[in-house]
Order: structure tokens, then C-alpha cells, then sequence
């Protein structure tokens, strides 16, 4: 099998943009590069986008738009189809592309990167086919229709799981949309924009522009033809994109910062909750927006919950993405590694209790962005590590003393993305989850569901995606009095 830089070499894609169906050479000379994180070695080069790019993708979307929004929602439905077909058909080679460009270890790329991401096409898919864009009430027709033209900024921790979450719901719903996926991330949205192709959407309705935030996603956020935004990244990056759709009063859909609790309430079982709990706070690296990163412990329990989460740490294996027997990779991207271990020593000098990791590289990985799981407990609730997205494999366990105070620390952040509560008790573990502030909550680690709206309460942003409220951000309504 061909290696992903060996694929899109051959078939010409990575110096290209996919504007209005074709292949573009880009129209400025800038260029970024892909670093492997596990060699630390540049291994591509890709062209950054600018203004004129960004203006002919949007062109390309608007004169898409117009036909593309009056197809059937069957049509429409039967292109998701082909396109959940062609991605599951590429996984492997979507899976080592991933590896290459963020370091993901490929047994997670296999089993969560990428059918996770595909679940969201064919969720889109399912919400399409059972929903009414007509309702009657009385004589008057409430109707649902596409928003327009929508410019859709994507990270560099989930590349293709953010893509599907963004645009299988936004073509579900009849818009043309532009991609600015992630300039650290760049390869992986070249082969979902091959897999568009394929499957036959008409040209203009999907558009990729690899670049970065000043070159493009400036560009898109202040377009007067773009009709909604969609970003998924930190919270700075969504109040810079918000300021700059302001003056059009385009839709802004964020999805931003998080710092989740795990609330451990004191009949939990313990074994359980806490192995799971670090395996939660540390997947994909704690790379990702909802991993819940500080976990709320009973104080009497304290020393129990460190013993069990230094056994879990224990377990891991991380090393090179592409051996079998690794469970954590490398960090996608130096600044992230920097800024790893720049908290982790903020977390000592604040007088943390190292349980488990610290500072430096795993012994005898000397080269590439490796980091130590590292867990800290004794943390107070006014520590930096306690209340700043780390975005790495750093857990806080925090000790209470009533379950109240429990609440107060799970809320005591400024973000409001996800929620974990572990207990026996279901009436009591569904009390707390109702007094936490978060878009999403999860009871005793239950399965992944993508038809759970997501999203943040707070800094971590406004709207939902995934499932029925995600396909409705891509949506206006209109009111026909006298329709019936």
C-alpha cells in the first residue's frame, strides 16, 4: 500500500486547493510545512493560502449554493451515503495519514480517529432522511432552510472527526461550505476532499483552502459572502474570528476551550471510575477540548484514587504511532510539546504532588515529541494546572469534602464544555449532573453517542453540533402565513 505523502504526490493534490470541483494550483507562493511529530523531521511542504483563494472558494460556493439548496433531501442523502462508503474504504490510509501528520498512535487512529469521524457522515445522513423542513402550524408554514454559504475552520487534534462533524451536517442541510482545516494538519483533509470528488457532489459545493488563521481564516471570517462561520479551536482563536464576522452579522458557531471535571462521587466504584477516568483524561493524548482533566475526588478516599491512578498511568505505552504495541504517541506539534511541559513544571512549583510522570521525555526516547502521562494530586482548585487548558496528558486530582463542594469545584472554571460523573447512586449521580455547568455530561462513562448534541456553556462557545441540533446551526426559519 502506498504511503499517504506517496498517494497525493501521485495524484497531484498536495500543492493544490478543491475549488469548484477542480484541483487549483494556489494563487500565492507561501508555503507551510508537515512536520512527523515522532522524528521531529519535515517530511512535506503544502501551499498557504491567501485573499485570492479565499475569494474564489467562496465564489465557487455561492454560485453552488443556489442549486445545490433546492436539491432533495434523498439526493443529498444518497451523496453522504457514497461519501461514508468511500472514507471507511480509505481508513487505512487515512489512519497512517494521521500517524504522519499529528502523531496519533495507529491503533487509535484505526479504532477512534476514523470511524468515529465516519459515524458523523452517516449520523448527518440519518437526520436528513427523518427531517421535516415543512411544519404546519395552524395556516401558517414554519420551513427550514440553508443558511448559505459557510466557512468551516477545523484543529489539528481530530483532523478528519472535526471535518465530518462540520460539513455532513452543513451539506445534510443544503449549504455550500469552504474548509480551512488546520495548517499543522493539512495532509488528512486532502483525502477527504479526494473522497468528496468521488462520491459526485456538484462542483462548488464542498471547497478546501489549506492556509492559516492571518492568510485565511481572517479572509473567511470577514467575507461579505460567507453566511455562517464554524470554528472548532481555542478560545482566543474564536474571539478573533468572532470580532471579524462581527461587522457582516454572519452566524458564529464556536467550539472552544475546555477544562472538564470528572466528579468521583464517594459510593462510586473505585476501581472502575478512576482507571477509566485517567484513560478519558489522557485520550488522544489529552489532546482534545472535552478530556476530563481534573478529576474530583472524595478526600477520604485520596490516597486510594492516587494508587489506582498511578497503576493506570502505569499501563501505558507510549512510543512510536506506528508500533502495534503503543497506546500514546508523540504530541502533534512542538509549540504544544513546549507548552506541555511548561505546565507540568508550573504544576510543581505550585506545590502539586506528583503521582505519576513529570518533566522530560519517557526514558529512552530521546528524539521526537514524546511526554510522560503525568499526574498530579493535592491540587487546589486556584492552581494554574487546575484551572488552564493544558491540552496534554496532564490530570489534577482535586480532593472535596461534601459533594456540594464538589459542584462548586466542577464549576469553578471558566469553561463549560464537558462533564463526567461516576456513583452508584443514579438519582444522586443525575442530581449533580443537573448542577453542572456543561454542554455535555456523561454518567459512568457510557458510550460515545453521535447523536448527543455538543457543545460549551461559557468560554467554551455557543451552538451544537453533532446529531439533529447539529444539521439545525446550518439553518434559518422562515414563517409563510397563509401557507396552509
Amino acid at each position: 500500500m502506498m504511503t499517504p505523502l506517496e498517494h497525493l504526490s501521485r495524484n497531484g493534490r498536495l500543492d493544490k486547493f478543491f475549488i469548484g470541483g477542480e484541483w487549483r494550483a494556489p494563487s500565492g507562493a507561501a508555503e507551510g510545512v508537515v512536520v512527523n511529530p515522532a522524528t521531529e523531521a519535515v517530511v512535506a511542504r503544502f501551499p498557504l493560502g491567501n485573499g485570492a483563494d479565499v475569494d474564489a472558494a467562496v465564489d465557487a460556493a455561492r454560485r453552488a449554493f443556489a442549486r445545490w439548496s433546492r436539491t432533495k433531501p434523498e439526493y443529498r442523502a444518497d451523496l453522504l451515503d457514497r461519501l461514508q462508503a468511500l472514507l471507511e474504504a480509505r481508513g487505512e490510509l487515512i489512519a497512517q495519514c494521521l500517524t504522519l501528520e499529528m502523531g496519533a498512535a495507529i491503533g487509535y487512529a484505526r479504532s477512534a480517529q476514523v470511524p468515529l469521524a465516519v459515524a458523523h457522515v452517516k449520523t448527518a445522513r440519518d437526520v436528513l432522511k427523518s427531517f421535516a423542513f415543512v411544519e404546519q402550524r395552524g395556516h401558517t408554514a414554519v420551513t427550514r432552510e440553508a443558511i448559505g454559504v459557510c466557512a468551516l475552520i477545523t484543529p489539528w487534534n481530530w483532523p478528519l472527526y472535526q471535518i465530518t462533524a462540520k460539513v455532513a451536517p452543513a451539506l445534510a442541510a443544503g449549504c455550500a461550505v469552504v474548509l480551512k482545516p488546520s495548517e499543522l494538519s493539512p495532509l488528512s483533509p486532502l483525502l477527504f476532499a479526494e473522497a468528496i470528488e468521488e462520491a459526485g457532489f456538484p462542483a462548488g459545493v464542498f471547497n478546501l483552502v489549506n492556509g492559516d488563521g492571518a492568510g485565511v481564516g481572517a479572509a473567511l471570517a470577514s467575507h461579505p459572502d460567507v453566511d455562517m462561520i464554524s470554528i472548532t479551536g481555542s478560545t482566543r482563536a474564536g474571539i478573533a474570528v468572532a470580532e471579524a464576522a462581527a461587522p457582516t452579522v454572519k452566524r458564529v458557531a464556536q467550539e472552544l476551550g475546555g477544562k472538564s471535571p470528572n466528579v468521583i462521587l464517594p459510593d462510586a466504584d473505585l476501581d472502575r471510575a478512576v482507571a477509566l477516568g485517567v484513560a478519558a483524561g489522557f485520550r488522544n493524548l489529552g489532546q482534545s477540548c472535552s478530556a476530563p482533566t481534573r478529576m474530583i475526588v472524595p478526600r477520604a478516599l485520596l490516597s486510594q484514587v492516587e494508587s489506582i491512578a498511578e497503576r493506570a498511568a502505569g499501563e501505558i505505552v507510549v512510543g512510536d504511532p506506528l508500533a502495534e504495541t503503543t497506546t500514546h504517541g508523540a504530541i502533534a506539534n512542538g509549540a504544544q510539546f513546549d507548552r506541555i511541559q511548561t505546565m507540568i513544571g508550573v504544576g510543581i512549583s505550585e506545590g502539586a504532588k506528583v503521582v505519576a510522570g513529570g518533566p522530560g521525555r519517557p526514558g529512552g526516547l530521546n528524539v521526537g515529541l514524546y511526554v510522560k502521562p503525568t499526574i498530579f494530586s493535592e491540587v487546589r482548585t486556584d492552581m494554574r494546572i487546575a484551572q488552564e487548558e493544558i491540552f496534554g496528558p496532564v490530570l489534577c486530582i482535586i480532593p472535596y469534602d461534601t459533594v456540594d463542594e464538589a459542584v462548586t469545584i466542577a464549576n469553578d472554571t471558566v469553561y463549560g464544555l464537558g462533564a463526567h460523573v461516576q456513583g452508584r447512586d443514579m438519582d444522586r449521580a443525575k442530581d449533580v449532573a443537573s448542577r453542572i455547568r456543561s454542554g455535555q455530561v456523561h454518567l459512568n462513562y457510557p458510550a460515545w453517542d453521535p447523536h448527543a448534541p455538543f457543545g460549551g456553556f461559557k468560554q467554551s462557545g455557543n451552538g451544537r453540533e453533532y446529531g439533529l441540533e447539529g444539521m439545525l446551526e446550518y439553518l434559518e426559519v422562515k414563517s409563510i402565513l397563509g401557507y396552509f
